[in-house]
């Protein structure tokens, strides 16, 4: 094998890759199909009698390179360019793939060969199941861990695939049945790299084995070098709840039996787990220990993570996603929408909904099929200006006299950011990439010089740099610099400082620019940021964005993870407010955090106002605020009417800790919403939590992060705990009227200290709604395990709030 000294040659990429694929007695039974010359193999069922002369020997309604004569390299029937039948050898290094650029063998950027040349796999969707995929066909072990943003260094441009979409427990890439080819949408930059090894984290690695969305499957455990599955003796959703939180993924946890998602093969590791709903991983649950057990795999237990909310919408069955048969989502189902009365109107608010803003066409009758379940919706009625479909009126769901015929379908017009993006001009300068965006189009600005990807100091950024940074990459629209580490701090060296473009370079390169190397007196909280193809959105749009409290609107559009990392998204809290001290407004840290709870009113904690008084004229509240030092396009600043502080409050201790705000304006709309503003909703009456453990409950705030406090919006999850730990700490401060929470596990801390004072604690109820349960208000410490965190219990001041604020809220 002839490769450089940077590239993990192993025995599995650069030999035969066919040789994965023989059976015992000698037969090829892989899936490689096409020739040595790149061409598609031919249906062996076209060749019947072929069939009947080697029966049993894997012939059939397939295309795969087969060796039914025993020879030793597989072959296959392909169509010459006349038309004529010729047979060749199969092109064994088909689906082969490689590490290259790590240190060592088992680490590197991802190649796969295809059609007779290596290209790399882009990261867009890269995930850990993939990486493991590949760890497995290269015989790396069975865990791999995903690492994006060309970690090992760029390749030579090449992409062959846009997504793997592997379950987890394929053998070889080429049996990830789901797999896209590349569309032109990749940059050098986002190349997908992997380690082969655990990640770390909590207790013993999980995967999902078997569901049709990567949410959901067959739960197995990783146990001395082997994947095993778990009974479901006693299995509930509590368990699927730590399931869920271990695997980072957000929405309602669900427990299945009885093999719902198939058939485990290997061992039983796991039996009779019993989680509390406290523990950080699967490990820390009760159970019978390793592989006791008495079950068989007809009892191996399954778990759902569903993200979606009521109201969700997709589009099914057409050629790409902005095209299909429409469904919804509501109450655990799927279903479509009957086109009784359908209009344009509609198809408009829907497109709108899923984040298309083109014009919006409905369909021919069955153009993208009938569906086969349920029919949810039937004369609906939009006005057009609603932000979803669930704002539009509609008959009771279920209710219909519809069949699957006139299921309803919808085209929406994709605006240019969803347009595949042109490719590149060559630079001629280093190379350019965005980090830690939400998308390909934004992100924090690294070059690579040295041999290394490095960061850009913010000293004289603005959108000129902005401009060359987006042409380098290929976006002509309008750009917006971004500086104080808006998408978060690097961790490499900071290659350049005071850039300083025209607006009319090609490349970054051709800008002049100081301190290149060591030669600058910056640090990563400077680091430079870029948003291309830009567009400026307005603060406040209709009250109907957020007819429905409680509800995330950008989960609609992300796909991404409620809760997976400390870092949140723009907009992924909209009930979240800031309070500050209009001296200290221009600082990096808020005084307090708040919550939205309707049009007019903010909640937060008592103490907040106990050094500089109740004086509304000396605060200021910032809604859809993000970036504490950056102006985002949501941002609006306001000065409360008034500030009313719960009377039994007493300065000197911390019961009672609750406080209301009044912006100013008349009842109902005082503030405007848009995706980044709405309210929060109210949690059910009562002393105690439901009986019903919340699924999620999560803080939000401007923390602390170990260097000190955060400039973007941070967000963590933080189980709640039994009053008695409380108690046991803190003796009689801790009374019925707060809430005690916080990590009880060694493998990671997290309590309060990483929201505000006056901030929410957000639990996520059955329906998908987001609830106002505790206020943060106090605790000792930070992060530590035997010092829980201590909230106003919400739940205990409706009555209050009621009465403050005139009319009840929603609850």
């Amino acid at each position: 094998c002839l490769l450089s000294p940077s590239v993990s040659c192993l025995l599995s990429a650069c030999s035969l890759s066919c040789m994965d694929g023989f059976t015992e007695l000698g037969f090829y039974n892989g899936s490689v199909s096409q020739t040595e010359a790149g061409t598609p193999c031919m249906v062996w069922t076209e060749f019947p009698d072929y069939v009947l002369q080697y029966p049993g020997r894997g012939l059939g309604a397939h295309a795969f390179c087969r060796n039914p004569d025993r020879e030793t390299q597989p072959w296959c029937f392909f169509r010459q360019a006349s038309g004529a039948i010729g047979w060749a050898y199969c092109d064994c290094l088909q689906g082969a793939a490689r590490l290259v650029g790590g240190a060592s063998p088992s680490g590197g950027r991802v190649e796969v060969y295809l059609s007779g040349q290596w290209g790399s796999v882009c990261d867009t969707h890269w995930t850990d199941r993939d990486a493991s995929v590949i760890c497995r066909q290269l015989g790396l072990g069975e865990i791999g861990t995903a690492l994006q943003h060309s970690y090992f260094g760029p390749g030579v441009g090449l992409y062959h695939y846009e997504s793997l979409g592997c379950r987890g427990d394929e053998n070889t890439l080429l049996a990830c049945h789901t797999r896209k080819f590349q569309s032109g949408d990749c940059n050098h930059g986002n190349e997908a790299g992997v380690v082969c090894a655990a990640p770390e984290g909590n207790g013993a690695p999980l995967r999902l084995v078997g569901g049709l969305e990567e949410f959901e499957g067959r739960v197995e455990v990783f146990h001395e070098g082997r994947w095993g599955s778990v009974c479901d003796d006693q299995w509930d959703d509590i368990d699927a709840e730590v399931v869920c939180r271990q695997l980072g993924l957000g929405g309602v946890p669900k427990s299945w039996s009885w093999a719902h998602f198939g058939q485990g093969s290997g061992p039983v590791f796991l039996d009779g787990v019993h989680c509390t709903g406290n523990e950080l991983s699967l490990e820390d649950c009760p159970h019978n220990g390793w592989s006791q057990h008495n079950c068989d795999h007809m009892e191996d237990a399954g778990v759902s993570c569903n993200p979606y909310t009521d109201g969700v919408v997709r589009l099914v069955a057409g050629e790409s996603p902005w095209q299909g048969r429409l469904e919804v989502y509501h109450q655990g189902d799927w279903g479509t929408v009957c086109d009784d009365n359908w209009t344009e109107t509609n198809a408009q608010v829907v497109c709108r909904q899923l984040g298309f803003s083109g014009r919006a066409a409905v369909a021919r009758d069955r153009q993208y099929g009938e569906g086969a379940g349920l029919i949810l919706l039937d004369e609906v009625q939009c006005g057009g200006k609603e932000s979803s479909l669930l704002a539009c009126g509609h008959a009771p769901w279920g209710r219909h006299d519809c069949s699957h015929s006139e299921d309803v379908g919808v085209t929406c017009q994709p605006a240019p950011e969803n347009n595949d993006m042109p490719a590149p001009p060559t630079p001629t300068g280093p190379l350019v990439r965005l980090v830690a965006g939400e998308s390909r189009r934004e992100g924090r600005v690294e070059v690579f010089l040295g041999g290394q990807w490095g960061s850009v100091c913010d000293d004289g950024w603005n959108d000129l740099n902005a401009a060359v940074v987006c042409r380098q990459l290929g976006y002509m629209g309008p750009a917006k610099g971004r500086s104080m580490a808006y998408f978060g701090e690097g961790h490499g060296p900071i290659h350049l400082d005071n850039v300083r473009c025209s607006g009319a370079e090609s490349y970054l390169g051709a800008c002049p620019a100081e301190g290149q190397g060591d030669a600058h007196n910056c640090r990563h909280s400077e680091d430079a940021g870029v948003i291309c193809d830009y567009k400026a959105e307005p603060a406040g749009i209709t009250a109907a964005t957020h007819a429905t409290c409680g509800v995330r609107l950008n989960n609609q559009r992300r796909r991404r993870r409620i809760v997976g990392g400390d870092k949140s998204l723009r907009g992924d809290w909209p009930w979240q407010v800031s309070l500050w001290l209009k001296s200290l407004s221009k600082g990096n840290h808020p005084l307090c955090g708040a919550t939205l709870i309707n049009s007019c009113w903010v909640v937060t904690a008592a103490h907040c106002f106990k050094r500089f008084g109740r004086d509304p004229a000396r605060y200021m509240l910032r809604l859809g605020d993000y970036h504490t030092v950056e102006q985002d396009d949501f941002e609006r600043s306001l000065t409360p009417e008034r500030i009313v502080i719960h009377r039994k409050y007493l300065s000197q201790g911390w019961e009672y800790d609750i406080a209301l705000l009044r912006l100013k304006g008349e009842e109902g709309g005082c503030v405007a919403s848009n995706p980044h503003t709405g309210p929060v909703c109210l949690p059910a009456p009562g002393p105690k939590l439901s009986a019903k453990r919340p699924a999620a409950c999560v803080i939000t705030g401007w923390g602390i992060t170990g260097t000190g406090y955060s400039r973007t919006l941070l967000q963590a999850w933080v189980p709640l705990l039994p009053s008695w730990k409380c108690r046991k700490r803190y003796g009689d401060r801790f009374t019925s009227r707060m809430i005690c929470a916080g990590s009880v596990s060694e493998h990671r801390r997290v309590d309060s200290c990483q929201g505000d004072s006056g901030g929410p604690l957000v639990c996520q109820g059955e329906g998908g709604q987001w609830a106002l349960t505790g206020v943060i208000s106090w605790g000792h410490g930070c992060g530590h395990p035997s010092y829980p965190g201590v909230y106003t219990r919400v739940s205990r001041f409706l009555r209050w709030i009621d009465q403050v604020t005139g009319k009840p809220s929603k609850h």
